[in-house]
């Protein structure tokens, strides 16, 4: 029994999803790949402390997309948005993080670029809703939801990072 407690625990931690462990999945779509902002946006997440643990180029078929954005399958933009994130190559990731979800999110801007802030991703580099550079997920639950549709826990890394000690107390 405490062998299986300890089994968990030790799998949640080595998974990544509590404390400084957190991750979530971020991804430039199309637009951010052609306009070649992919090193901007990475260098944003590694200066502000966070850890990549996956990274791919790919192309996302529209099963993938499908399921990513089930959620928005009653909206009229779904189909227009599966098209468009199928259009051209996307650079997904995972960065992990103390409260990398929340602050990730507050790093993209809001979803409208019109609405984001100067300095955040969307607000510098978003000029129109269907074309905004990024996407982010909104919570700890879809966080853990999109990084296992889109990565197999092979392609993840568990490494330590020689600047924690420099980061986090």
């Amino acid at each position: 029994m405490i062998c299986t407690i300890l089994s968990i625990f030790a799998s949640i931690f080595q998974s990544g999803w509590t404390g400084v462990n957190e991750r979530t999945f971020i991804a430039v779509k199309p637009d951010g790949v052609q306009r070649k902002l992919v090193g901007e946006i990475v260098r944003r997440f590694e200066r502000k402390g966070f850890k990549l643990v996956g990274l791919k180029l790919m192309q996302a078929s529209e099963d993938l997309l499908r399921t990513h954005y089930s959620d928005l399958r009653s909206r009229p933009f779904f189909g227009k948005l599966v098209h468009f994130m199928n259009s051209g190559p996307v650079v997904a990731m995972v960065w992990q993080g103390q409260d990398v979800v929340k602050t990730a999110r507050k790093m993209l801007g809001e979803t409208n670029p019109a609405d984001s802030l100067p300095g955040t991703i969307r607000g510098d580099y978003g000029v129109e809703m269907s074309r905004n550079v990024i996407h982010g997920s909104d919570s700890l639950e879809s966080a853990q939801k999109e990084i296992s549709l889109w990565f197999h826990p092979h392609e993840l890394q568990n490494w330590e990072s020689s600047s924690n000690s420099w980061i986090y107390n």
